[in-house]
């Protein structure tokens, strides 16, 4: 008797794993919730900006204190002419959120162990800015008369922020750390690693330019970048390394003295319990040979 069975279903390209694409959504998701909590330290901060500016003079003082150079020495030259301040406005408002998204879908799609990884530190990155931006609110340089720094965005465009008091979007009391180089670093950090060969280092360049950038335009101050990349060096020292799996816990001690009674297996008769007579070697053992007749 012929039994036919029927043939399976083409697949088609349009056909996705179930699975796929529920990860994908919970990644957008994910992504989504953590830019709306970001978004949402704006209303934590609201009327405060008298402490704001406060705090942006203190931090000026320390930097001189240290002996860091003054933000206006790098905002100088780009005021000489109109296209290198309009190419550094367009850096800060273009390339900060898209290369980091860019960056996500890549390695989501070709590399899913240093995705989770980027997110993972991106997350607590953006986490411990929330924090300090609640605790200690900053107003940036350009904002802060004592500095002398002017806002580029503003006066040459293209412009990212309004008006501080009308701006219900975005968290202009939010200088320190810098999230444009935190993430940048950690955008730079894991390309670094999933990419071969000596060009790869050219990566590096996109935190280091991300920072003359924010502090040319008057958006951060240099100690702005770097709280953020000691928060992430702190951050990525304590999330394990990509493709190293964690150490399993060590089993509890009753655990351990709960160990199985291995019961084992039975003699046969005349096995192991009876002792073999010596054996006598003989000739035909090749090893006692007869003696030779002279």
């Amino acid at each position: 008797m012929d039994i036919t069975r029927p043939a399976p279903p083409p697949v088609t390209a349009d056909a996705r794993p179930p699975g796929a694409v529920r990860r994908a959504v919970r990644e957008l998701a994910l992504v989504a919730v953590l830019f709306l909590a970001y978004k949402a330290g704006r209303l934590a901060v609201a009327g405060r900006s008298a402490t704001a500016r406060a705090n942006g003079e203190r931090i000026w003082w320390l930097e001189r204190l240290l002996h860091l150079p003054d933000e206006a020495a790098v905002q100088a030259p780009l005021l000489l002419h109109e296209l290198p301040v309009q190419l550094a406005n367009c850096y800060y408002a273009y390339v900060h959120f898209p290369a980091t998204a860019l960056c996500l879908i890549w390695l989501y799609l070709r590399h899913p162990v240093h995705y989770r990884w980027l997110r993972r530190a991106l997350a607590a990155l953006t986490a411990a800015a929330l924090a300090l931006h609640v605790l200690v609110p900053l107003a940036p340089p350009r904002m802060t008369a004592l500095t002398g720094l002017v806002d580029t965005g503003s006066r040459y465009g293209p412009a990212v922020y309004g008006p501080p008091e009308a701006d219900t979007l975005s968290n202009q009391y939010a200088a320190m750390p810098s999230l444009h180089v935190g993430w940048a670093v950690a955008v730079a950090v894991a390309l670094v690693t999933v990419t071969a060969g000596r060009w790869r280092w050219l990566w590096l360049a996109h935190p280091v330019l991300t920072l003359f950038v924010v502090v040319g335009t008057g958006n951060h101050y240099w100690l702005d970048g770097v709280v953020a990349v000691v928060l992430l060096g702190l951050i990525l020292a304590v999330l394990p390394r990509p493709g190293v799996p964690r150490r399993p816990p060590d089993p509890p001690a009753s655990a351990a003295r709960l160990r199985p009674h291995v019961v084992p297996p039975p003699r046969r008769p005349g096995g192991a319990g009876r002792r073999r007579s010596p054996r006598t070697p003989s000739a035909a053992d090749g090893r006692l040979r007869p003696p030779r007749r002279g």
